[in-house]
């Protein structure tokens, strides 16, 4: 019996592993499990009376990798030597070999084999768990189309460092796990079976049954790759034409979707193919190579840091206020049926709230509900919504144009249109059939939350709640302080956030907030370049060459220049004489009064949408009206002009107190409007470049451009003093002053 594995053998000496670590909802790979793996290993191995292995797992689902809290230590530190590191990185690929070949020679393994062991797979195996999957001789999955059998690393800038990378393409084939370990796409049981990754799939009560027959009657076992004259599914390795012409297209289209941005493909590609070129003992070292390359990278690191340790963090209610019991939103009050209100509505009846959903009239408000409507059709006819269940969902979708269905609401939203009067004549409506302790939220983007408070005569149960288009799809949500919001009221905010199931960050008050804010510097940089006459084409191929998921000219079309505009005039009415003018007011205000066109919304705008639904392009009238200057930039100027821009408002930000911690930051930036993810967002970003560096480039493009680009003095104080936002092991990052 050892920590986290539960040792059990039976009558005929079969040996049940039963992975169990204590105090956990999951079972992930620490430094403990993989101890006691060695010795469970090495105990089956070493005892004649045990005669082979079953490994299963005593929680729902198997094991589902590495605890991403460790890896940074896994290598041995920073002071350690390149030769410690690499041994590692390497001890699990060796514990797993050694359950493989019983630690046996290549010519002794070949003629004797090795006791058994079999996977007895009850549930979710990803990353390093599917690893100790495909590591056993003989694998039973339970028949649950939900599990999934994946290896996902490449999605927080690693790659499968258990053998994942060689043992799979041996199963099924170069092309067809190239294209899984380059994505993380995962198998369902059927799936795996069909390719032949996993040999069985029983129902959930035979698993380990059925694992546990193989090995009684299995006296000797011996993996594929361990045989000789070995050849992998459909040719004879990475230099059979077919695999060279896998290689080539997978890395062109591999790519194009990255923009070279994330080298985890470039080093998943590399491991598959030297490592079908060797034997598997060194393939597997060639493997650990490439992760520790990756694991020492600044990218692997910025992304497991924002994308697991910290989004994971906010998630658990990292931000929430202590003190104050946990609520459950039994009934939501959505007054607004438009696209964000519908949205809203459809996320809290998905996850078994009742919802009033109110507009204007009778009509309006169940226009709203048609987009449930149209999703629980869309889910039904794929499958993945039973009839009843979506029927149940819109039930508990109650449209009105009545104020007294209010009364009984737990929590208000508010998403109507972005006007002062409209919102102050449906909050006073609202408060005053509400009960005394309900709270009231806003989704603005842009209107600041101290200002709408006015409207609530209890304005510390005021909060802004704002979420991104399409709400159903979009993970984030930002958490919007009053400056008489109180702690409780936060606490029910985030509440909220966890029951739909999304991820929260928690800012300050301020014009625009955190994140629409930031964004829409990266929208008006683009119009900024057009507008000096720098080819459009340019500045949308850097946009998502730097990382951006499209160019701020496609992104500035979705959001709608009339919208901008509109903004843009009433920051510049409620600033007045502060107000700063920025290069893209020209380009916007001739856009939307002189041409009339405003984006998407009525297919005019940086680019033509055809009226036959072929492929949207750049308008050539930019090139006319703005036209093009003799002298281009470089590519990698205008992605740093992209990339900086957004960087130092972020930065902004935190000086001014609007964000209370750069982990928030660089969620917020990741998940709400797209910001490069292999940085790890815009905080990572500086600390990335290094403050010192980055100041300095921000100088040289604000002497170059304008005051827009100026670094705050927050940034050059920390210049000075060698700080960074994240210290070594700080998650959070370093807060603001002004929090």
């Amino acid at each position: 019996m050892t920590e986290t594995i539960r040792f059990e053998v039976d009558g005929d000496g079969i040996a049940l592993l039963t992975i169990d670590l204590p105090n956990a909802n999951m079972n992930v790979f620490n430094g403990q499990l993989i101890d006691d793996l060695e010795t469970c290993v090495d105990k089956v191995l070493a005892d004649d009376a045990v005669k082979g292995a079953v490994i299963t797992s005593g929680k729902p689902a198997f094991l589902a990798g590495a605890d991403l809290n460790m890896l940074g230590g896994q290598a041995g530190g920073e002071e350690a030597s390149l030769e410690e590191q690499f041994a590692g990185t390497f001890r699990l690929n060796s514990i797993l070999r050694k359950m493989e070949t019983g630690g046996k020679p290549a010519k002794v393994l070949a003629k004797e084999g090795t006791k058994p062991f079999a996977a007895a797979v009850n549930g979710l195996a990803l990353g390093g768990g599917l690893e100790l999957v495909l590591a056993c001789h003989h694998r039973v999955v339970a028949d649950n189309p939900k599990i999934q059998l994946g290896l996902p690393e490449v999605q927080v800038g690693l790659l499968p460092g258990g053998g994942g990378t060689q043992r799979l393409p041996r199963l099924i084939g170069i092309q067809a796990a190239a294209g899984a370990i380059t994505t993380g796409k995962p198998f369902n049981p059927v799936t795996a079976q069909g390719l032949g990754i996993v040999q069985a799939v029983v129902p959930l009560e035979d698993v380990v049954k059925t694992a546990t027959e193989w090995v009684k009657n299995t006296s000797s076992a011996i993996a594929p790759w361990d045989k000789k004259g070995f050849k992998f599914p459909g040719g004879s390795g990475a230099m059979h034409p077919g695999s060279v012409q896998t290689f080539i297209g997978a890395n062109a289209m591999a790519q194009k979707q990255t923009q070279h941005n994330y080298p985890a493909i470039q080093a998943i590609l590399s491991c598959m193919y030297e490592g079908g070129i060797v034997n598997f003992d060194t393939a597997i070292k060639i493997e650990s190579k490439y992760f520790l390359k990756l694991l020492n990278d600044p990218v692997a690191g910025n992304m497991i840091r924002s994308l697991f340790v910290n989004k994971q963090a906010v998630e658990k209610g990292s931000l929430r206020p202590e003190g104050f019991e946990r609520k459950t939103v039994k009934r939501l009050g959505m007054l607004g049926a438009g696209l964000m209100g519908a949205g809203v509505a459809y996320v809290s009846a998905k996850v078994g709230m009742d919802v009033v959903l109110l507009d204007r009239d009778e009509a309006a408000a169940e226009k709203g509900k048609d987009y449930s409507r149209k999703l629980v059709e869309k889910g039904i006819s794929r499958g993945k919504v039973t009839k009843e269940k979506g029927d149940a969902l819109l039930d508990r979708i109650q449209t009105t144009s009545s104020y007294d269905d209010l009364k009984d609401c737990d929590l208000i939203i508010e998403a109507v249109f972005e006007a002062d009067d409209i919102k102050k004549d449906v909050t006073e409506k609202t408060e005053a059939v509400i009960g005394k302790d309900i709270v009231f939220a806003s989704n603005t983007s842009t209107l600041p939350i101290t200002g709408l408070a006015k409207n609530f005569t209890r304005p510390h149960q005021f909060i802004g709640i704002h979420f991104f288009s399409p709400v159903d799809k979009m993970p984030l949500v930002e958490i919007i302080m009053g400056e008489k919001t109180d702690d409780e009221t936060l606490a029910l905010a985030l509440d909220y956030v966890a029951q739909i199931k999304k991820t929260p960050i928690v800012v300050n008050d301020s014009r625009g907030f955190y994140t629409s804010r930031c964004f829409g510097t990266y929208v008006q940089e683009g119009y900024a370049m057009v507008q000096e006459g720098v080819k459009p084409a340019l500045i949308e191929n850097a946009g998502k060459m730097s990382g951006m998921p499209v160019g701020p000219l496609a992104v500035g079309d979705e959001v709608a220049l009339d919208l901008s505009y509109k903004v843009g005039m009433a920051t510049k009415k409620a600033l007045g004489d502060k107000y700063i003018p920025s290069p893209a007011d020209s380009f916007v205000e001739k856009m939307v009064i002189e041409l009339e066109r405003f984006g998407r919304k009525n297919g005019k705008g940086n680019y033509v949408y055809p009226e036959d639904g072929s492929k949207k392009h750049l308008w050539p009238g930019l090139g006319e009206h703005f036209p093009v200057a003799a002298d281009q930039p470089s590519l990698e100027e205008v992605e740093t002009r992209l990339m900086v821009r957004q960087a130092v408002e972020a930065a902004r930000c935190f000086e001014e107190g609007v964000l209370i911690d750069a982990s928030s930051g660089d969620i917020g930036a990741i998940f709400g409007w797209g910001f490069a993810p292999f940085t790890g967002g815009p905080f990572s970003f500086i600390d990335t470049m290094g403050v010192t560096e980055f100041v300095r480039e921000a100088d040289r493009l604000a002497q170059a451009y304008g005051p827009r680009f100026t670094p705050p003095q927050m940034l050059r104080d920390m210049a000075e003093k060698g700080e960074t936002f994240y210290t070594k092991g700080d998650t959070r990052g370093r807060l603001a002053k002004a929090a």
